[in-house]
């Protein structure tokens, strides 16, 4: 059934979008796969003035021969090329602007809209594709005739989170062979196919940058400013080293010790204007609690009259149930009852059960009309 349908795979090197290429061939489909550069560091590291670091330029290039080895294995014809300009562009920038901001981003969603399912998509039709794939822990179906994305089986790898902004337009053609599979099972089909990235470890990190000391990283791009530590009542703490090195209820890292006790301490509030970062030796302080949000830039692809509504505002997080109180197409406030640590730049996501509806951006957060001090 699939034997003349064409399907370019995104090939990253990893095991799970190894063992997607592995079994899209076994069901039938023709395959090619496409690896995406979208960091330089050579270029952009150099331009901030530092030295690039050898390690960067060379995990990258593993990845690459990882992707290579999988793509000889499975006798497929692995593509490579680059979206850096784009990533930066659309991705990076947006990331740097927002904490300027003094928001917490979550650069994976526009990841995706931006790099996977858009340059990847229009690069893809040069090659004459029925379907793209990936190797995400997702899954697509037709629901009421229109695509809709859905949480994968293996609830602890489900990546609806990062996904949730995909339009309707983005979801057509996409397959997700891993959707019905959970962690465990991905690796042992790679094992036991003898895989080249069969114990290869999962990557974490910024997505397409990796693993590296935020903090150091971030400072290359933006020279952090101290500024007072201070608990809500207005006593001095200490120095804090950048409001953007921190992010509402962090615990670690934080550096209080002698004289203020011997408990853990939280970040309980930021502010911008006057460079003050807030915390209390209280893990449920009440200001870290909230019970409505404004969310912004929401893309919704679910009936807005339904009220069976659940939210993500962290993807570790639990689901919340929630109301939408629509202001334009775009933006609306979600109320929900007491939830701890809703911090700006995160991201909403909607459910509806197994469905994912869409999601939005965190702009503001309340405690009844009370607005948090988080930017």
């Amino acid at each position: 059934m699939n034997k003349n349908k064409k399907v370019i795979i995104g090939l990253s090197g990893g095991v799970d979008s190894s063992v997607a290429a592995y079994l899209l061939k076994e069901q039938g489909y023709q395959v090619e796969a496409v690896f995406m550069r979208n960091w330089d560091s050579t270029l952009n590291d150099d331009v901030k003035g530092n030295p690039t670091r050898f390690d960067d330029v060379c995990e990258q290039e593993l990845d690459y021969q990882d992707a290579l080895k999988v793509a000889n294995q499975l006798n497929i014809k692995l593509h490579k090329v680059d979206f850096i300009k784009e990533y930066w562009d659309e991705v990076f920038t947006y990331f740097l602007n927002e904490y300027k901001k003094n928001r917490t981003p979550n650069p994976d969603i526009l990841c995706n809209n931006e790099i996977k399912f858009k340059e990847f998509i229009k690069y893809a039709e040069k090659l004459d594709f029925d379907y793209i794939a990936m190797g995400h822990y997702a899954k697509v179906d037709v629901v009421n005739n229109k695509p809709a994305l859905l949480r994968a089986k293996d609830t602890g790898k489900d990546q609806t989170y990062f996904l949730s902004q995909l339009k309707e337009k983005q979801l057509k053609n996409v397959i997700f062979p891993l959707g019905d599979l959970t962690k465990e099972e991905v690796r042992e089909i790679a094992i036991k196919n003898n895989l080249a990235t069969a114990r290869k470890k999962d990557s974490t990190g910024i997505c397409f940058i990796g693993e590296r000391n935020f903090s150091d990283f971030l400072s290359n791009y933006l020279p952090a400013k101290k500024g007072d530590m201070k608990r809500l009542d207005g006593t001095y703490v200490k120095e804090h080293y950048g409001l953007m090195n921190y992010t509402i209820g962090q615990r670690r890292g934080l550096g209080i010790g002698g004289g203020h006790g011997d408990g853990a301490w939280y970040v309980v509030g930021k502010d911008l204007k006057t460079n003050t970062l807030y915390v209390e030796p209280d893990k449920n302080h009440p200001h870290l609690f909230s019970n409505k949000a404004l969310i912004k830039d929401i893309i919704y692809r679910g009936d807005k009259t339904n009220n069976n509504l659940t939210a993500k505002f962290r993807y570790r997080q639990r689901d919340e149930k929630i109301k939408i109180e629509w202001i334009n197409e775009t933006e609306a406030y979600v109320y929900y009852n007491n939830v701890k640590a809703v911090t700006p730049g995160q991201a909403c996501v909607f459910y509806d059960n197994e469905i994912c509806l869409g999601a939005g951006f965190i702009d503001k957060v309340y405690m009844d009309d009370e607005i948090r001090i988080y930017s």
